[in-house]
């Protein structure tokens, strides 16, 4: 439960007792008609998110869910542990399918029997009936239970129409068996997929209640086994963490679960295992292996100092790290929030349905007591009134309709997750759609964020090797980011560490110019001309001409003298990622303009636009400037996308109509954006904007189908052209059709 600035608060309660959209339709508006309170409730993931006001307990939203004829459970404590899968209970599956499997067992022989006029024999009909009955009344029973609670609240919901057709069509069976002649032996009864007008005393309707049961029970179990599928990738990612951790306590190590760690805990984490929570490696050094979660192959190397994220696992030596965040904070749990936040919620399109499917039952209820009173009134006969109004009451049922938006949501942001693409929220998913022009933030988006040695031009007679392993040595005695940039390129270069380059003495640091030192007997200098011009050192043309391109290049040229002479220049800049070139081309294939947008300088954000292929940059802009540029973008009724990483982007990535995170960057940036990029491949950019315009593609196909079957197949079962059993086929296949192609959006897959 969390507070607002606005003295409200949020909770998130656990419905039972749903069966339709419908169901969660009724419970929102309940939910919506207390003062100060404003509920989202979920079909799908059988979840209510509400937020609500002073003066509103949580005790005070379960009791209304209840006197609604639903369940809730109040969260619970933090301190409570939950389920380790987060999934619905196992059993609950395992009863609907041995309920589906002993219905669909009884109601095959029922059906077989009514189709096949050859094998009706003597007294067939009431085996028919000894069959059916259990069928419909007991495998039935969720349905009919569901339609007597919201009778009993003045509610009418999918489950009435379904509990309302098949017990209507056994009780005429049943009238007809005891007080027809429908009973009377030899009787045969033709399957045909049309009605005629024939005498109702002589016509059961067994194979329609049961078989209707039957596809209905299959359809309800493929849509909750379809739910736990979808929320498979959540699930797994929760699993990532580890279960127990070596704790540091007392000088002594000590094994205890993951949840009793605190902030400030120091713990052991040896090779092969899983870091137990973020946090600060304070000894050892290792290489971590952040594949699970970032989808990165290479290990990264940490050291003193190096930040860990929990659920990563230690691939290399031994390292003791003190936890910076637990629980709830942790970047893995704050991920899972993500995801479940974004399931949980409602787009424009599902709110449409809610609406729809509150209004839909009750419409084709009385659609179907008109339907019956105009087939009596043309003397049609009480068997073809009867059947077309059963049929309508049958066709009718918006399963589809509840079911378009969850599903896709729930398997689209459960792929996402997958990954590495986290989807905030569903209202997210039209602003993909509509995007047409993307800001790019430069350092830590498109490039590293991190300075690197890219050249290195040397005097003439100068051997570049050496020249870079005594300037290197010297800025190894140095913190600045250039001066680590070189030391470690030097590095690189030589085969070696950093801590393996030559000694210096007599180190000095001049603010503003750059260091000088004794390394291996020479007084070497590094740094800006003002360093060298001030020790009394010229520079020849062929490196003013280096530092001159270097600097109009964008890059920080970085001057090596020793023993009163020049040797070198070399070039440090912040490096573009590998794949950010890439990027931008499918990020122009997408239909969207890059821009980058950055508060560095001209000349460096034109050198990296001019690398990755980006034709218009804003430079030079404050945090508030980058805002306002999204504004006069938006005001030119533009779509703006804006891709970021640090807190000076938090605010640009609110403002924007889409917002993409990178993971890798400030928690700012990730609460601001409305999709987090786990990995920091811009790349994931693209694959995100096409996951979510493929699941919105794909609720929108949903729904087509689902409005267009209703509308389609309504005239038709009033018309007396759908066999009762066909029209409850129909219905449940319309419900599997739906999830079949949510569960498509499990095949998206990165572009290579």
């Amino acid at each position: 439960m969390t507070a607002t600035a606005s003295d409200s608060a949020e909770v998130e309660l656990a419905i039972g007792g749903m069966t339709c959209a419908s169901c969660a339709a009724r419970i929102e508006k309940k939910l919506n008609r207390m003062d100060g309170v404003t509920a989202s409730v979920n079909y799908a993931t059988e979840k209510a998110k509400v937020s609500y006001a002073d003066g509103v307990t949580v005790a005070d939203l379960v009791a209304t869910v209840e006197a609604t004829g639903y369940t809730a459970e109040e969260p619970r404590p933090a301190a409570a542990p939950a389920p380790e899968d987060g999934a619905e209970p196992p059993d609950d599956l395992a009863a609907l399918r041995h309920r589906t499997a002993v219905t669909w067992a009884l109601a095959v022989p029922v059906i077989v029997l009514a189709m096949v006029p050859a094998w009706q024999f003597d007294y067939w009909q009431w085996l028919s009936l000894t069959l059916a009955a259990p069928a419909v009344v007991w495998g039935g029973w969720q349905f009919h239970r569901a339609a007597w609670t919201n009778a009993r609240h003045g509610a009418a919901t999918m489950d009435t129409l379904v509990s309302l057709g098949t017990l209507a069509a056994l009780a005429w069976s049943v009238w007809a068996l005891f007080f027809g002649h429908a009973g009377m032996p030899g009787m045969t009864h033709p399957f045909e997929l049309t009605i005629e007008r024939t005498d109702g005393a002589g016509a059961i309707y067994l194979e329609a209640a049961a078989g209707v049961t039957a596809f209905l029970l299959a359809g309800r179990y493929l849509e909750a086994r379809a739910k736990r599928r979808a929320g498979a990738a959540l699930r797994a990612l929760l699993d990532l963490g580890a279960k127990e951790v070596t704790v540091l306590r007392g000088g002594a190590e000590r094994r205890v679960p993951v949840a009793d760690l605190s902030p400030g805990d120091r713990f052991v984490v040896r090779p092969g295992e899983k870091i137990a929570t973020d946090g600060v490696v304070v000894g050892g050094s290792s290489a971590v292996d952040a594949s699970m979660l970032t989808g990165e192959s290479v290990p990264v190397e940490v050291a003193e100092g190096a930040q860990v994220t929990g659920a990563t696992l230690n691939a290399g030596g031994r390292l003791v790290v003190e936890a910076t965040r637990v629980g709830a904070d942790t970047r893995l749990a704050r991920m899972a929030k993500l995801v479940e936040d974004a399931q949980n919620g409602k787009a424009a399109a599902q709110r449409l349905a809610d609406r729809i499917s509150a209004v839909f039952v009750p419409a084709v209820i009385a659609i179907a007591v008109a339907t019956l009173g105009v087939w009596l009134a043309a003397g049609g006969g009480p068997t073809a009134a009867f059947t077309a109004a059963v049929a309508v009451l049958i066709i009718a049922c918006p399963c589809a309709l509840g079911l378009a938006t969850p599903t896709a949501l729930l398997v689209g942001t459960g792929r996402g997750a997958q990954l590495g693409i986290l989807i905030k929220g569903p209202e997210v998913l039209e602003n993909t759609r509509r995007a047409d022009v993307v800001l790019l933030d430069k350092t830590g988006t498109v490039t590293t964020g991190r300075m690197a040695l890219t050249g290195v031009t040397v005097a003439a007679g100068e051997d570049e090797a050496e020249a870079l392993r005594l300037a290197g040595a010297l800025e190894h005695a140095s913190e600045h980011p250039i001066a680590r940039a070189v030391a470690a390129g030097a590095a690189e270069a030589a085969g070696t560490t950093a801590e393996e380059l030559p000694a210096v003495r007599d180190f000095t640091n001049v603010p503003g110019l750059g260091v000088r030192g004794l390394v291996e007997g020479r007084a070497v200098l590094a740094g800006r001309a003002g360093l060298l011009t001030e020790a009394g050192v010229t520079l020849p043309a062929e490196l003013t001409e280096a530092a001159a391109g270097a600097e109009a290049a964008g890059r920080t040229a970085v001057l090596v003298a020793w023993d009163g002479r020049a040797r070198a220049v070399l070039a440090v800049a912040d490096a573009v990622k590998g794949t950010s070139a890439e990027a931008v081309r499918r990020l122009r294939a997408l239909g969207l303009t890059p821009v980058l947008l950055t508060g560095d300088n001209e000349t460096v954000a034109r050198a990296v636009a001019a690398e990755v292929g980006i034709d218009e940059v804003i430079a030079g802009v404050l945090p508030e400037e980058k805002v306002a540029v999204v504004r006069r973008l938006r005001d030119e009724g533009r779509t703006v996308a804006m891709v970021g990483d640090g807190v000076n982007d938090a605010a640009a990535l609110a403002a924007a109509d889409l917002g993409l995170a990178m993971g890798t960057g400030t928690d700012a940036a990730i609460e601001a954006g409305d999709l987090t990029l786990v990995r920091g491949d811009l790349r994931a950019a693209a694959d995100a904007i096409r996951l979510s315009r493929r699941t919105l593609r794909t609720i929108k196909g949903n729904l087509w189908w689902a409005f267009g079957y209703n509308v389609a197949a309504l005239p038709l079962a009033a018309a007396g052209l759908l066999n009762p059993m066909l029209a409850g086929a129909a219905m449940a296949f319309s419900s599997v059709s739906v999830v079949a192609n949510s569960l498509r959006l499990r095949t998206f897959r990165a572009a290579s």
